[in-house]
């Protein structure tokens, strides 16, 4: 009976065996997925592309999963091309995920395959398109690789012509519900002040229409682009680049003025409320000196803001060689001035001095309740 019972057992192993040998030798076919693969993220209508900004998020490219019909992970690598026909082309990444960021250094690199240049002096164009594609597989040996490329995404870039003498720096424009533009990226959004030194830091006095149901603001590095942004995050103040992904809104509490401060190099910030009841309201306020059209006989009046009264901005102003500064009325009873900053700075109330100014076309905002200027050059696209 124990001879039975062996013999009975080592036929099950045996059949055991068996099994197992067959299930080693059963594989899976992949098939293309009867969906196909497309991205899914809208892009901008144009990047803007500066050098200085090489490392910054320009785009998070994302797209749809794609099923082939086997259990192994698939990998999606994007591509990238200066030319449609993608005769030649870069991989940017090859991740299992279905999304990769882009950097400003990358497209500046298809720009540059595309033949575009910010040099004025050449003929070579500073704006077109640059190609982007996703390509689904899964498989290591090329002969049993099974595929999907998406359609080819067109996007169209700008490479700011350079400018001798303007130096372009970071700027931030206040995005939100809680601000002017309201939650749009491009709406003539109002810039917050850096400072005259230090380019990490930068503030603003002025108007939150914050409340209940209110979301409050965000900071934008470039109109039309929603990356980079600044916002908060466990208290902290960052950017997407920092978080890759978006930071939380800067909350507002009131309708009412608060003083904000940010250093964005180590994420400090403050956000206070402060009483301008006493603060002067101005009818007019200009730019005055021999850098601008008037010279020193008349103002070139600013626009007031709408949202807050105490903002003032002039659209592609042109200035000279020469001087300028700030006045109230057409009139010299209140003016600013600020002998050594000229990009941005704070100009003080009843001041002799004048700002130095760097020939160029820019947009000038002024903030009539600290003084604080700042100008944004506007370099021909």
């Amino acid at each position: 009976m124990k001879k039975l019972t062996l013999l009975f057992i080592a036929f099950i192993a045996i059949l055991s065996f068996t099994a197992c040998t067959e299930d080693d030798d059963f594989t899976f076919t992949a098939k293309p997925d009867p969906d196909g693969i497309a991205f899914m993220n809208q892009t901008a209508n144009t990047y803007t592309l500066r050098a200085p900004n090489t490392d910054n998020l320009a785009e998070r490219f994302v797209w749809n999963e794609v099923d082939f019909g086997v259990q192994t992970p698939v990998n999606y690598e994007l591509q990238g091309a200066g030319k449609e026909a993608f005769s030649n082309y870069s991989v940017l990444g090859d991740v299992t995920e279905n999304n990769l960021a882009v950097t400003v250094g990358d497209m500046l690199e298809l720009a540059n395959e595309a033949g575009l240049d910010n040099d004025p002096e050449t003929d070579a164009p500073n704006s077109g398109n640059i190609y982007f594609r996703v390509r689904a597989y899964v498989g290591t040996d090329a002969a049993n690789v099974v595929e999907q490329t998406s359609d080819i995404l067109s996007v169209s870039v700008t490479l700011p012509e350079s400018s001798e003498g303007i130096e372009l720096k970071r700027e931030l424009y206040l995005v939100g519900d809680a601000t002017a533009a309201g939650w749009n990226n491009n709406n003539n959004n109002t810039p917050i002040f850096r400072d005259g030194e230090n380019d990490d830091i930068y503030y603003f006095d002025g108007r939150f229409a914050g409340g209940d149901g209110v979301e409050g603001f965000k900071l934008l590095e470039s109109l039309g682009n929603w990356q980079p942004q600044w916002g908060i995050n466990d208290g902290i103040a960052t950017s997407s680049d920092i978080l890759d992904n978006d930071p939380q809104a800067f909350p507002v509490a009131d309708d009412a003025y608060y003083s904000f401060t940010i250093n964005v190099a180590d994420g400090t910030y403050s956000f206070e409320s402060i009483n301008v009841t006493d603060a002067p309201t101005y009818t007019s306020i200009g730019i005055i000196g021999d850098a601008t059209p008037g010279a020193w006989d008349a103002d070139t009046d600013m626009t007031q803001s709408t949202f807050n009264p105490h903002i003032w901005y002039a659209t592609n102003f042109v200035l000279t060689d020469g001087e300028f500064k700030f006045r109230a009325n057409d009139a010299w009873d209140n003016n600013w001035g600020n002998a050594s900053e000229a990009l941005s700075g704070k100009a003080g109330l009843g001041s002799s001095d004048n700002m130095p100014a760097t020939p160029g076309t820019y947009n000038i905002w002024f903030n009539d309740l600290d003084g604080r200027y700042i100008l944004i050059p506007q370099i021909s696209e």
